[in-house]
């Protein structure tokens, strides 16, 4: 793990954009297409303000999710509400979305059909993570319905997730898929946070998932 801290939230923002902006124009010096894998929350959306103006060949970008909540777009926990509204803009509006929510009852009526639209563009050529004080990241939750699935080595590219206490199923990349990503970065704020990170270091992933990804990381820590 690298750990990198920053003055404050808005430089975090810009340097980080700027890390991603350069990860996938070196992708994309080898490959004809790159896949930007990005959170939800509140944490990314200064890094997408920034990154969304950022020259590189936008038309040769992927953009998904690491997870989604099965909410309809337009609903407020949706995020690719937020992706739309503060990434996929500017000359971002020129990439390639994969959308993780397709309008059925539930999350494993569309599984398949989803995994197999993101399939193509596997693996990952650069990952930003966020992480929760649970020391969750993606809807990988210490306490998810199907946290070993997600976990395991053969596991599928995306997993149903239920977590008691919150008001949706979700639907999250595996820890497999997540973990073969050329270029990882975790972005996170404030005490509680790093000392979250700092206790993931010393537990297992199916107690802390975040600590299954940052043998090889870029952690982005601010105070605020």
């Amino acid at each position: 793990m690298n750990l990198i801290e920053h003055t404050d939230s808005e430089m975090m923002a810009l340097a980080v954009a700027n890390r991603l902006a350069g990860d996938l124009n070196t992708a994309l010096e080898t490959r004809d297409r790159a896949l930007l894998v990005v959170p939800g929350g509140s944490t990314p959306g200064p890094i997408f303000d920034v990154l969304c103006a950022a020259r590189l060949d936008w038309g040769r970008v992927v953009v998904t999710l690491s997870d989604e909540r099965w909410r309809p777009e337009a609903h407020i926990r949706s995020n690719t509400r937020l992706i739309r509204e503060r990434l996929l803009v500017e000359r971002a509006a020129e990439a390639e979305f994969v959308p993780l929510y397709k309008r059925t009852e539930t999350p494993e009526e569309a599984i398949e059909e989803l995994a197999a639209g993101l399939e193509p563009h596997l693996p990952v050529s650069v990952l930003l993570l966020g992480m929760g004080a649970d020391m969750h990241t993606a809807s990988l939750f210490p306490k998810g319905d199907r946290i070993e699935e997600a976990m395991g080595r053969d596991a599928p590219i995306l997993v149903p997730m239920r977590v008691e206490g919150e008001p949706e199923p979700r639907v999250t990349l595996s820890a497999r898929v997540l973990n073969d990503a050329m270029c990882k970065h975790l972005v996170i704020t404030g005490d509680a946070k790093r000392g979250a990170l700092m206790r993931a270091q010393a537990s297992s992933p199916l107690q802390a998932p975040i600590a299954a990804f940052l043998e090889d990381m870029d952690v982005h820590w601010a105070a605020e």
